[in-house]
């Protein structure tokens, strides 16, 4: 005949604090990617960026009159002259975060 032997079990009280522990840390690491990921789209400038490339090329070959302005998105554009430099700026409507590119001619 076979000895049974007592395993040690956890209480339901541990199990509980257990389970509430694993819930806290999943909630608040969910919390932190939720954050990063929106920080991360806001503050995204490749799309603004890629349109004043888009903006520099028509005007090196005479496709834009400068001054010109413009909305995109969110974002206010314009480009202008000034001194022998060409300036291409693009200001966001909500957060006045300004990109500037200039080229001289």
């Amino acid at each position: 005949m076979v000895v049974l032997k007592k395993i040690k079990a956890s209480t339901l009280m541990e199990t509980l604090v257990a389970t509430v522990i694993i819930v806290l840390i999943f909630m608040i690491s969910s919390f932190l990617l939720n954050s990063l990921f929106n920080n991360t789209i806001k503050h995204d400038t490749n799309q603004v960026q890629t349109h004043l490339s888009e903006l520099i090329y028509l005007s090196e070959h005479a496709q834009i009159k400068i001054p010109y302005d413009d909305t995109f998105k969110d974002w206010i554009i314009s480009v202008d002259r000034e001194s022998k430099k060409v300036v291409f700026e693009a200001t966001h409507k909500e957060s006045k975060r300004t990109i500037r590119i200039e080229r001289y001619e």
